[in-house]
Parts: structure tokens; C-alpha cells; sequence
């Protein structure tokens, strides 16, 4: 099989555990043929592939970069929240690609957070400055991403990781007796577990089991609970909220100080923004700056909100031209 002559056009990917987000792209920072795919849909990532540029019109495409939601340890990727597993050397050769670059897909969200215009972030902290440094992002979405970005003197320089599987603390009575509830099912509370759009109806139903209150049948997503949030102020859908608020505030805070990001924290994901008012800023601030000794350390760090839909394209095609500069070597 020949791999596809060299194209201008390249082919970006950002793929999570619900859905998989494509876009085409001739220069930096500018995207065209925006879909988002369910991933349940398709058998096989190279399926999704084959079937986004179907919809496109078969685009000559030579160089690919794929974000995804995965630890990457070699050339087999196996997704942490969906079935999807793949060689990436067979899937480039199946693709016919010249170049198949896999990249962790808060790896490039955090590349992307220099480039972001500024309407597409909110501060959420009273502060006006923008301050040099070390930049960190943490987002729930299906699961829990977490990231950084050093500056360098070679530019920035994306740090993935898998912090969201950090074990979860609780820093009140309530959250202790949360994280009971959650151990008599499983073994290990990570902060993704609770700290995710798949942790909020987790967290309303413990919620309503210590409280001795009926959970409403059928609640089993994050919109179920926005929903009957919307419904009523004091329901335990309510209350259910301004906790995750709180608990992705001692999250942030905690990953503000692992990366020391003065440069900003940043929320990303694609739950916060669909939590519109039921957000609780101030309870995610004063669980971001609870770290004793260090709020004042905390307090100078911006927050940020994330309010553009589809940032990690920003990221992963930057690194995708980092990576084809480096390929081809310096010039002649």
C-alpha cells in the first residue's frame, strides 16, 4: 500500500471517550469541516476517520494528528474511557499517511492556552494581570484531563499527564461521607471518578443516599442533573453542584501547586460550560485558595474558563507543524 503524497491540507483529531471531533486545516490556527462524531458509532477509530472524510468530500490528506483521551506508552493505544484500541503504525499504513502523529489530548489543550484569543476565556478570579509562567489546565469532560506547559527557550513545551486518576481527598464532613457511599462500590475514588461529567449524577445519587432523600429514577448523566437543578433552588441537584464546584476547586488548586503554573490555571472540558449558572465560581475559588500557608501563593494565580468549543485543535495542529519542522531537519 503507497502512502498518499505530501498535502497541505492536514487532518486534525480530537477524540474523547464520548465523541470524536475533527476539522481540516491549511495554515495555524484555522479550521474548516468542523464535525463531532459519536465514537459508540463506529467500530474502529480508522472508521471514523474514513467516514469524516467521506463527509468532506475525500480531501487529499498526507499528515494526521490525533488527540486522544489515553495515556500513550507505545505504538498500541488502548482508550481509558471507550473501547477504541489501535496499532498507530497500522492505522498510518491503512490510512495511506505520510505522517499519523498521536498526541494525548490534554497535551493539546495545553499547548493551545498561549494562542487562545480572549474572548474565548472568562477569568474567574478578580485579578486583571496576565503573568508569565508556567501554565497548567485541568477538564472534566467524560473522564478527568489534566496537563501542563513549560515555557522554554525553545518555546512551550506540553506536559501530559494522568492526574485526574489521583486519589480524591475530602476536605469537609460531607465529602468524607460522600466518598463513603462511593467506597462501598469501588475500591479506589479517584478524582475523576466524582470530578467528571460521568461523576455528577454519581455524586447527586450519594448525595440523596445521605440524605435520606428518593434520587429522581432515570437520572444517569450530568444533564439529567442540570436539569432537575433548573427545576427547583435547595434540591439536592442544587446542592449536587455546588459540590462539584468546590471539589474541581481543591482539584485545580492541587495541580496549581504540583506544576507551580503562576502563568494560570485553566478550566477546560467540556462539562463547566454546559453547568451555565449552576457553576459556583465562589465555591470553586475558596477551595482553590484552601491550601493553608499557600493561599496567598494560590491567590495570585488567574483563573481562567475555557469557552471555546474546540481549543485542543489549536494545540494538536501546533504540535503536529513542530513535529513535520523537526522531520524535515534544518534547512539546506
Amino acid at each position: 500500500m503507497t502512502t498518499r503524497p505530501a498535502s497541505p491540507l492536514r487532518l486534525i483529531a480530537d477524540i474523547g471517550g464520548t465523541n470524536a471531533r475533527f476539522a481540516l486545516s491549511a495554515k495555524l490556527d484555522t479550521f474548516t469541516d468542523v464535525r463531532v462524531l459519536a465514537c459508540a458509532e463506529f467500530p474502529t477509530i480508522t472508521d471514523a476517520v474514513r467516514h469524516y472524510l467521506r463527509m468532506t468530500g475525500e480531501p487529499a490528506i498526507s499528515d494526521v494528528v490525533i488527540a486522544i483521551a489515553t495515556p500513550l506508552l507505545g505504538d498500541e493505544v488502548r482508550m481509558t474511557n471507550h473501547h477504541w484500541t489501535f496499532s498507530i503504525e497500522r492505522t498510518r499504513l491503512d490510512l495511506e499517511l505520510r505522517t499519523l502523529l498521536v498526541i494525548n489530548d490534554f497535551s493539546a489543550l495545553a499547548m493551545s492556552l498561549p494562542f487562545l484569543p480572549v474572548a474565548d476565556l472568562r477569568r474567574l478570579d478578580r485579578h486583571q494581570e496576565t503573568r508569565v509562567g508556567v501554565k497548567a489546565v485541568v477538564g472534566p469532560g467524560t473522564g478527568l484531563g489534566v496537563a501542563g506547559l513549560v515555557p522554554t527557550s525553545r518555546g512551550w513545551q506540553p506536559v501530559a499527564t494522568e492526574g485526574g486518576h489521583v486519589t480524591l481527598a475530602p476536605a469537609s464532613p460531607l465529602e468524607l461521607e460522600i466518598l463513603r457511599v462511593l467506597w462501598k462500590k469501588y475500591a479506589h475514588v479517584s478524582a475523576e471518578r466524582v470530578v467528571s461529567g460521568t461523576g455528577i449524577p454519581l455524586l447527586y445519587h450519594a448525595l440523596c443516599e445521605i440524605k435520606g432523600v428518593q434520587a429522581v429514577a432515570g437520572i444517569a448523566d450530568a444533564a439529567g442533573v442540570v436539569a432537575l437543578a433548573d427545576a427547583g433552588a435547595g434540591s439536592p441537584a442544587n446542592e449536587t453542584l455546588t459540590v462539584f464546584s468546590r471539589l474541581l476547586g481543591g482539584v485545580a488548586g492541587n495541580v496549581a501547586l504540583t506544576f507551580g503554573s503562576t502563568g494560570g490555571l485553566y478550566i477546560g472540558g467540556g462539562v463547566v460550560g454546559k453547568l451555565g449558572r449552576h457553576f459556583d465560581i465562589d465555591a470553586f475559588r475558596e477551595r482553590f485558595l484552601s491550601k493553608g500557608r499557600f493561599a496567598a501563593y494560590l491567590e495570585a494565580i488567574p483563573n481562567y474558563l475555557i469557552l471555546d468549543g474546540h481549543p485542543a485543535f489549536i494545540g494538536a495542529a501546533r504540535q503536529l507543524a513542530q513535529h513535520l519542522a523537526e522531520q524535515a531537519g534544518p534547512p539546506a
